[in-house]
């Protein structure tokens, strides 16, 4: 039996999606395991009580914490994509509830480029595109490189100033 090469995700206007930064999976699992801290600590504080047979409360959150880290980070990562057309940015986000969002630049009233500590440290940057209205008025498209978020911006910003003149 012949093995199929994957395809990349198609959207419904057939254009490939662009996959983020493989940083973003790092920034991710970081955020994660810091996350993680407080309820391995804690497990630890009531394994040390002797209330039930030793592992039985660390084993399981440490289970937990592992999948946390290591395979969710990974899935999130890969279920974002977006594709910048001529006039529009297409952002498809989710694992369980997929959320298909297009931001016709006509409606962009501002962009924000944005960076943590820990995006900082890995070159990556939020593109934030802010719309008229009210229903998904912010539009995010975490984990880009920052040179490509600070170009995707100014080609956003020009494209707004042609249809402003």
């Amino acid at each position: 039996m012949d093995e199929e090469t994957p395809k990349p995700v198609e959207t419904l206007d057939d254009d490939a999606l662009t996959q983020l930064h493989p940083n973003h999976v790092k920034v991710l699992r970081i955020q994660a395991a810091l996350v993680s801290l407080p309820f391995l600590a804690g497990s630890l504080i009531l394994e040390s009580a002797d209330l039930l047979p030793t592992g039985a409360i660390f084993g399981p959150v440490l289970a937990i914490a592992v999948v946390a880290i290591l395979r969710l980070p990974l899935r999130r990562h890969l279920a974002r994509g977006y594709a910048m057309g001529a006039d529009r940015l297409r952002v498809v986000r989710g694992i369980w509830f997929r959320a298909d969002t297009v931001v016709p630049f006509g409606r962009v009233q501002h962009i924000d480029v944005n960076q943590g500590p820990l995006e900082r440290a890995f070159g990556i940057a939020t593109l934030t595109l802010h719309t008229a209205g009210t229903h998904n008025a912010s539009v995010n498209l975490p984990g880009l490189e920052h040179t490509l978020a600070m170009d995707m911006r100014e080609e956003i910003r020009s494209h707004i100033r042609r249809e402003t003149l």
